[in-house]
């Protein structure tokens, strides 16, 4: 199983990308995953730095809005890039909290790819087909 996948038709002059898991957790670390990927190749980053945090929504669109705004702000203030997630939600997905493990972007080894500017409601899909979740997020970049 493929873990994302970057969706050339869908935004023009945006990024789309679709993460898939066999459960919502996994999805949503892929999404995570897909992200950092597009600003950098995930293995050139090192799991030097742990951060944990917790997000919640009043539904599961939000939560995930939440989720990636977190990290974009680590980012920003930060200049944090992960290449590990590891996501639990709370009984009724209306929290939950990321492990995650990264470094700081230094250009001397890390290639800087697309710079995303923030996360987008436009086109959000989470749907679940059979065991297969799959998410669709459109980044401002």
């Amino acid at each position: 199983m493929k873990k994302f996948e970057y969706l050339e038709d869908e935004a023009i002059a945006d990024l789309a990308v679709r993460s898939y898991g066999t459960s919502l957790e996994e999805a949503f670390e892929n999404m995570a995953l897909a992200m950092f990927n597009a600003m950098t190749p995930l293995e050139k980053i090192k799991p030097r730095v742990e951060r944990e945090f917790e997000v919640s929504g009043r539904d599961l669109g939000e939560l995930l809005y939440n989720f990636l705004e977190e990290f974009l702000f680590m980012k920003d203030v930060e200049n944090l890039l992960f290449s590990k997630v590891e996501v639990k939600f709370n009984e009724d997905r209306t929290k939950l909290r990321a492990r995650c493990r990264g470094e700081p972007f230094d250009l001397e080894r890390h290639e800087a790819r697309t710079e995303i500017k923030a996360i987008t409601y436009h086109l959000m899909e989470i749907k679940k087909e059979g065991n297969l979740w799959s998410l669709r997020v459109v980044f401002d970049i």
